[in-house]
């Protein structure tokens, strides 16, 4: 059986609330954007690091890939690309070495198995300006002042800001 997208993200779901449902400091979120809109990573998981998860079912094509590596490889901590049996060879080449691999199998209409291929290293590459683009400008300005750095960029555009 092939799986779809809600199939894998519903178990996904399942296994991350078990995994930190005693942990109030975690946060997860659907398709959170990155680098001011240019992809979505599926799901996100927030907890002192960021943890991508991005969903190849195999109802789904690999075209986007490589250009949604280069923009998750600019700011999430942990990658995991979450996929069908259809794309696992595929995906080998497509991804870091870095990135977690985990492979989906539906084994019937209701139930969606989940196999650790690789575990997720530690993003080398994280790019800061990438990364302050999560911050809203304010919250962007309270870490300048936290850092006595906001001299001189109270006022000026958010981009700005970020590059500080």
């Amino acid at each position: 059986m092939k799986t779809r997208d809600r199939d894998v993200r519903q178990k996904l779901h399942e296994v991350l609330s078990r995994e930190f449902l005693c942990d109030d400091d975690t946060i997860i979120i659907d398709e959170l954007g990155l680098c001011q809109g240019e992809a979505r990573i599926d799901i996100a998981v927030i907890n002192g690091s960021l943890h991508g998860y991005e969903i190849k079912s195999d109802s789904d094509t690999l075209e986007r890939l490589p250009r949604q590596v280069d923009i998750y490889n600019k700011v999430l901590d942990y990658i995991t690309i979450v996929t069908g049996k259809n794309h696992i060879d595929k995906i080998n080449d497509l991804v870091p070495s870095w990135w977690g691999i985990q492979q989906v199998e539906k084994v019937s209409k209701d139930k969606v198995n989940m196999q650790t291929i690789r575990e997720p290293g530690i993003n080398p590459e994280v790019d800061p300006y990438s990364l302050a683009q999560l911050l809203w400008k304010e919250e962007a300005l309270e870490l300048l002042t936290i850092f006595g750095m906001e001299k001189g960029y109270i006022s000026k555009s958010r981009k700005v800001i970020w590059k500080r």
